[in-house]
Order: C-alpha cells, then sequence, then structure tokens
C-alpha cells in the first residue's frame, strides 16, 4: 500500500494516522532527516516522504495554513477557556498534594503525580 496524504476535514493527514503533514513540516523545518522524523512520529519513511511531497506540491496553502496554526497557538486560550482550565489544574493540584501527603505519612517514598 502506498504512503497517501487524504483530507478529513481538519487538514491534510497521513492516511491511517492522525498525523498531518504540518507535524512532519515541524520537524522538516527543524531539519531532521525523513528516517528521524518517521522514527519520532512512529510511520514509515515512505510516509514521511509522502508528506514531504505534499508539503512541496502545495507548498503556498501549507505554509499559510501553517501559520495560522501558529498565530492560533500564539493567541492563547479564550479567557472563559483559560479560566475553566485554571479551575480543573487547581483542582486536580490540591488532590495530588493531598495524595502526597497521604503517602508520606504512610512512608510511601514513591512519586504520586503532580
Amino acid at each position: 500500500m502506498a504512503a497517501e496524504i487524504i483530507e478529513r476535514g481538519s487538514g491534510p493527514h497521513i492516511a491511517g494516522t492522525r498525523i498531518t503533514v504540518y507535524d512532519v513540516w515541524e520537524y522538516a523545518l527543524a531539519g531532521h532527516h525523513h528516517t528521524y522524523i518517521a522514527v519520532m512520529l512512529g510511520i514509515s519513511s515512505a510516509q514521511v516522504q509522502a508528506a514531504l511531497a505534499y508539503i512541496e506540491k502545495h507548498k503556498e496553502q501549507v505554509l499559510a495554513d501553517y501559520q495560522q496554526i501558529l498565530d492560533r497557538i500564539a493567541r492563547g486560550h479564550p479567557p472563559e477557556v483559560q479560566a475553566k482550565l485554571d479551575a480543573i489544574n487547581a483542582k486536580y493540584e490540591s488532590l495530588w498534594a493531598e495524595r502526597r501527603k497521604k503517602a508520606l505519612e504512610n512512608g510511601d517514598a514513591r512519586d504520586h503525580g503532580g
């Protein structure tokens, strides 16, 4: 079966995976060889090369979409989403702190998260 790039509505992916061409592009931008990228992403070199060929063929669109992804990441979460995430983190931090405290009281020196 040949490596194939498919569109699933959330950007071009390597068929049979959840890996996008943007995932491959980040490694390629850093100067990594296709075999290194394949190992890091758990795919074949042929799949990496198919993604790189797709990127080259659709470079203008891929780079524009990639820049939009970077811009969205740089903006961060909207305040209401960030507030929810902060509340969740605070809740679980207190739970992990309690768990660590109990472990220490019981003489259990293993790491119990957090």
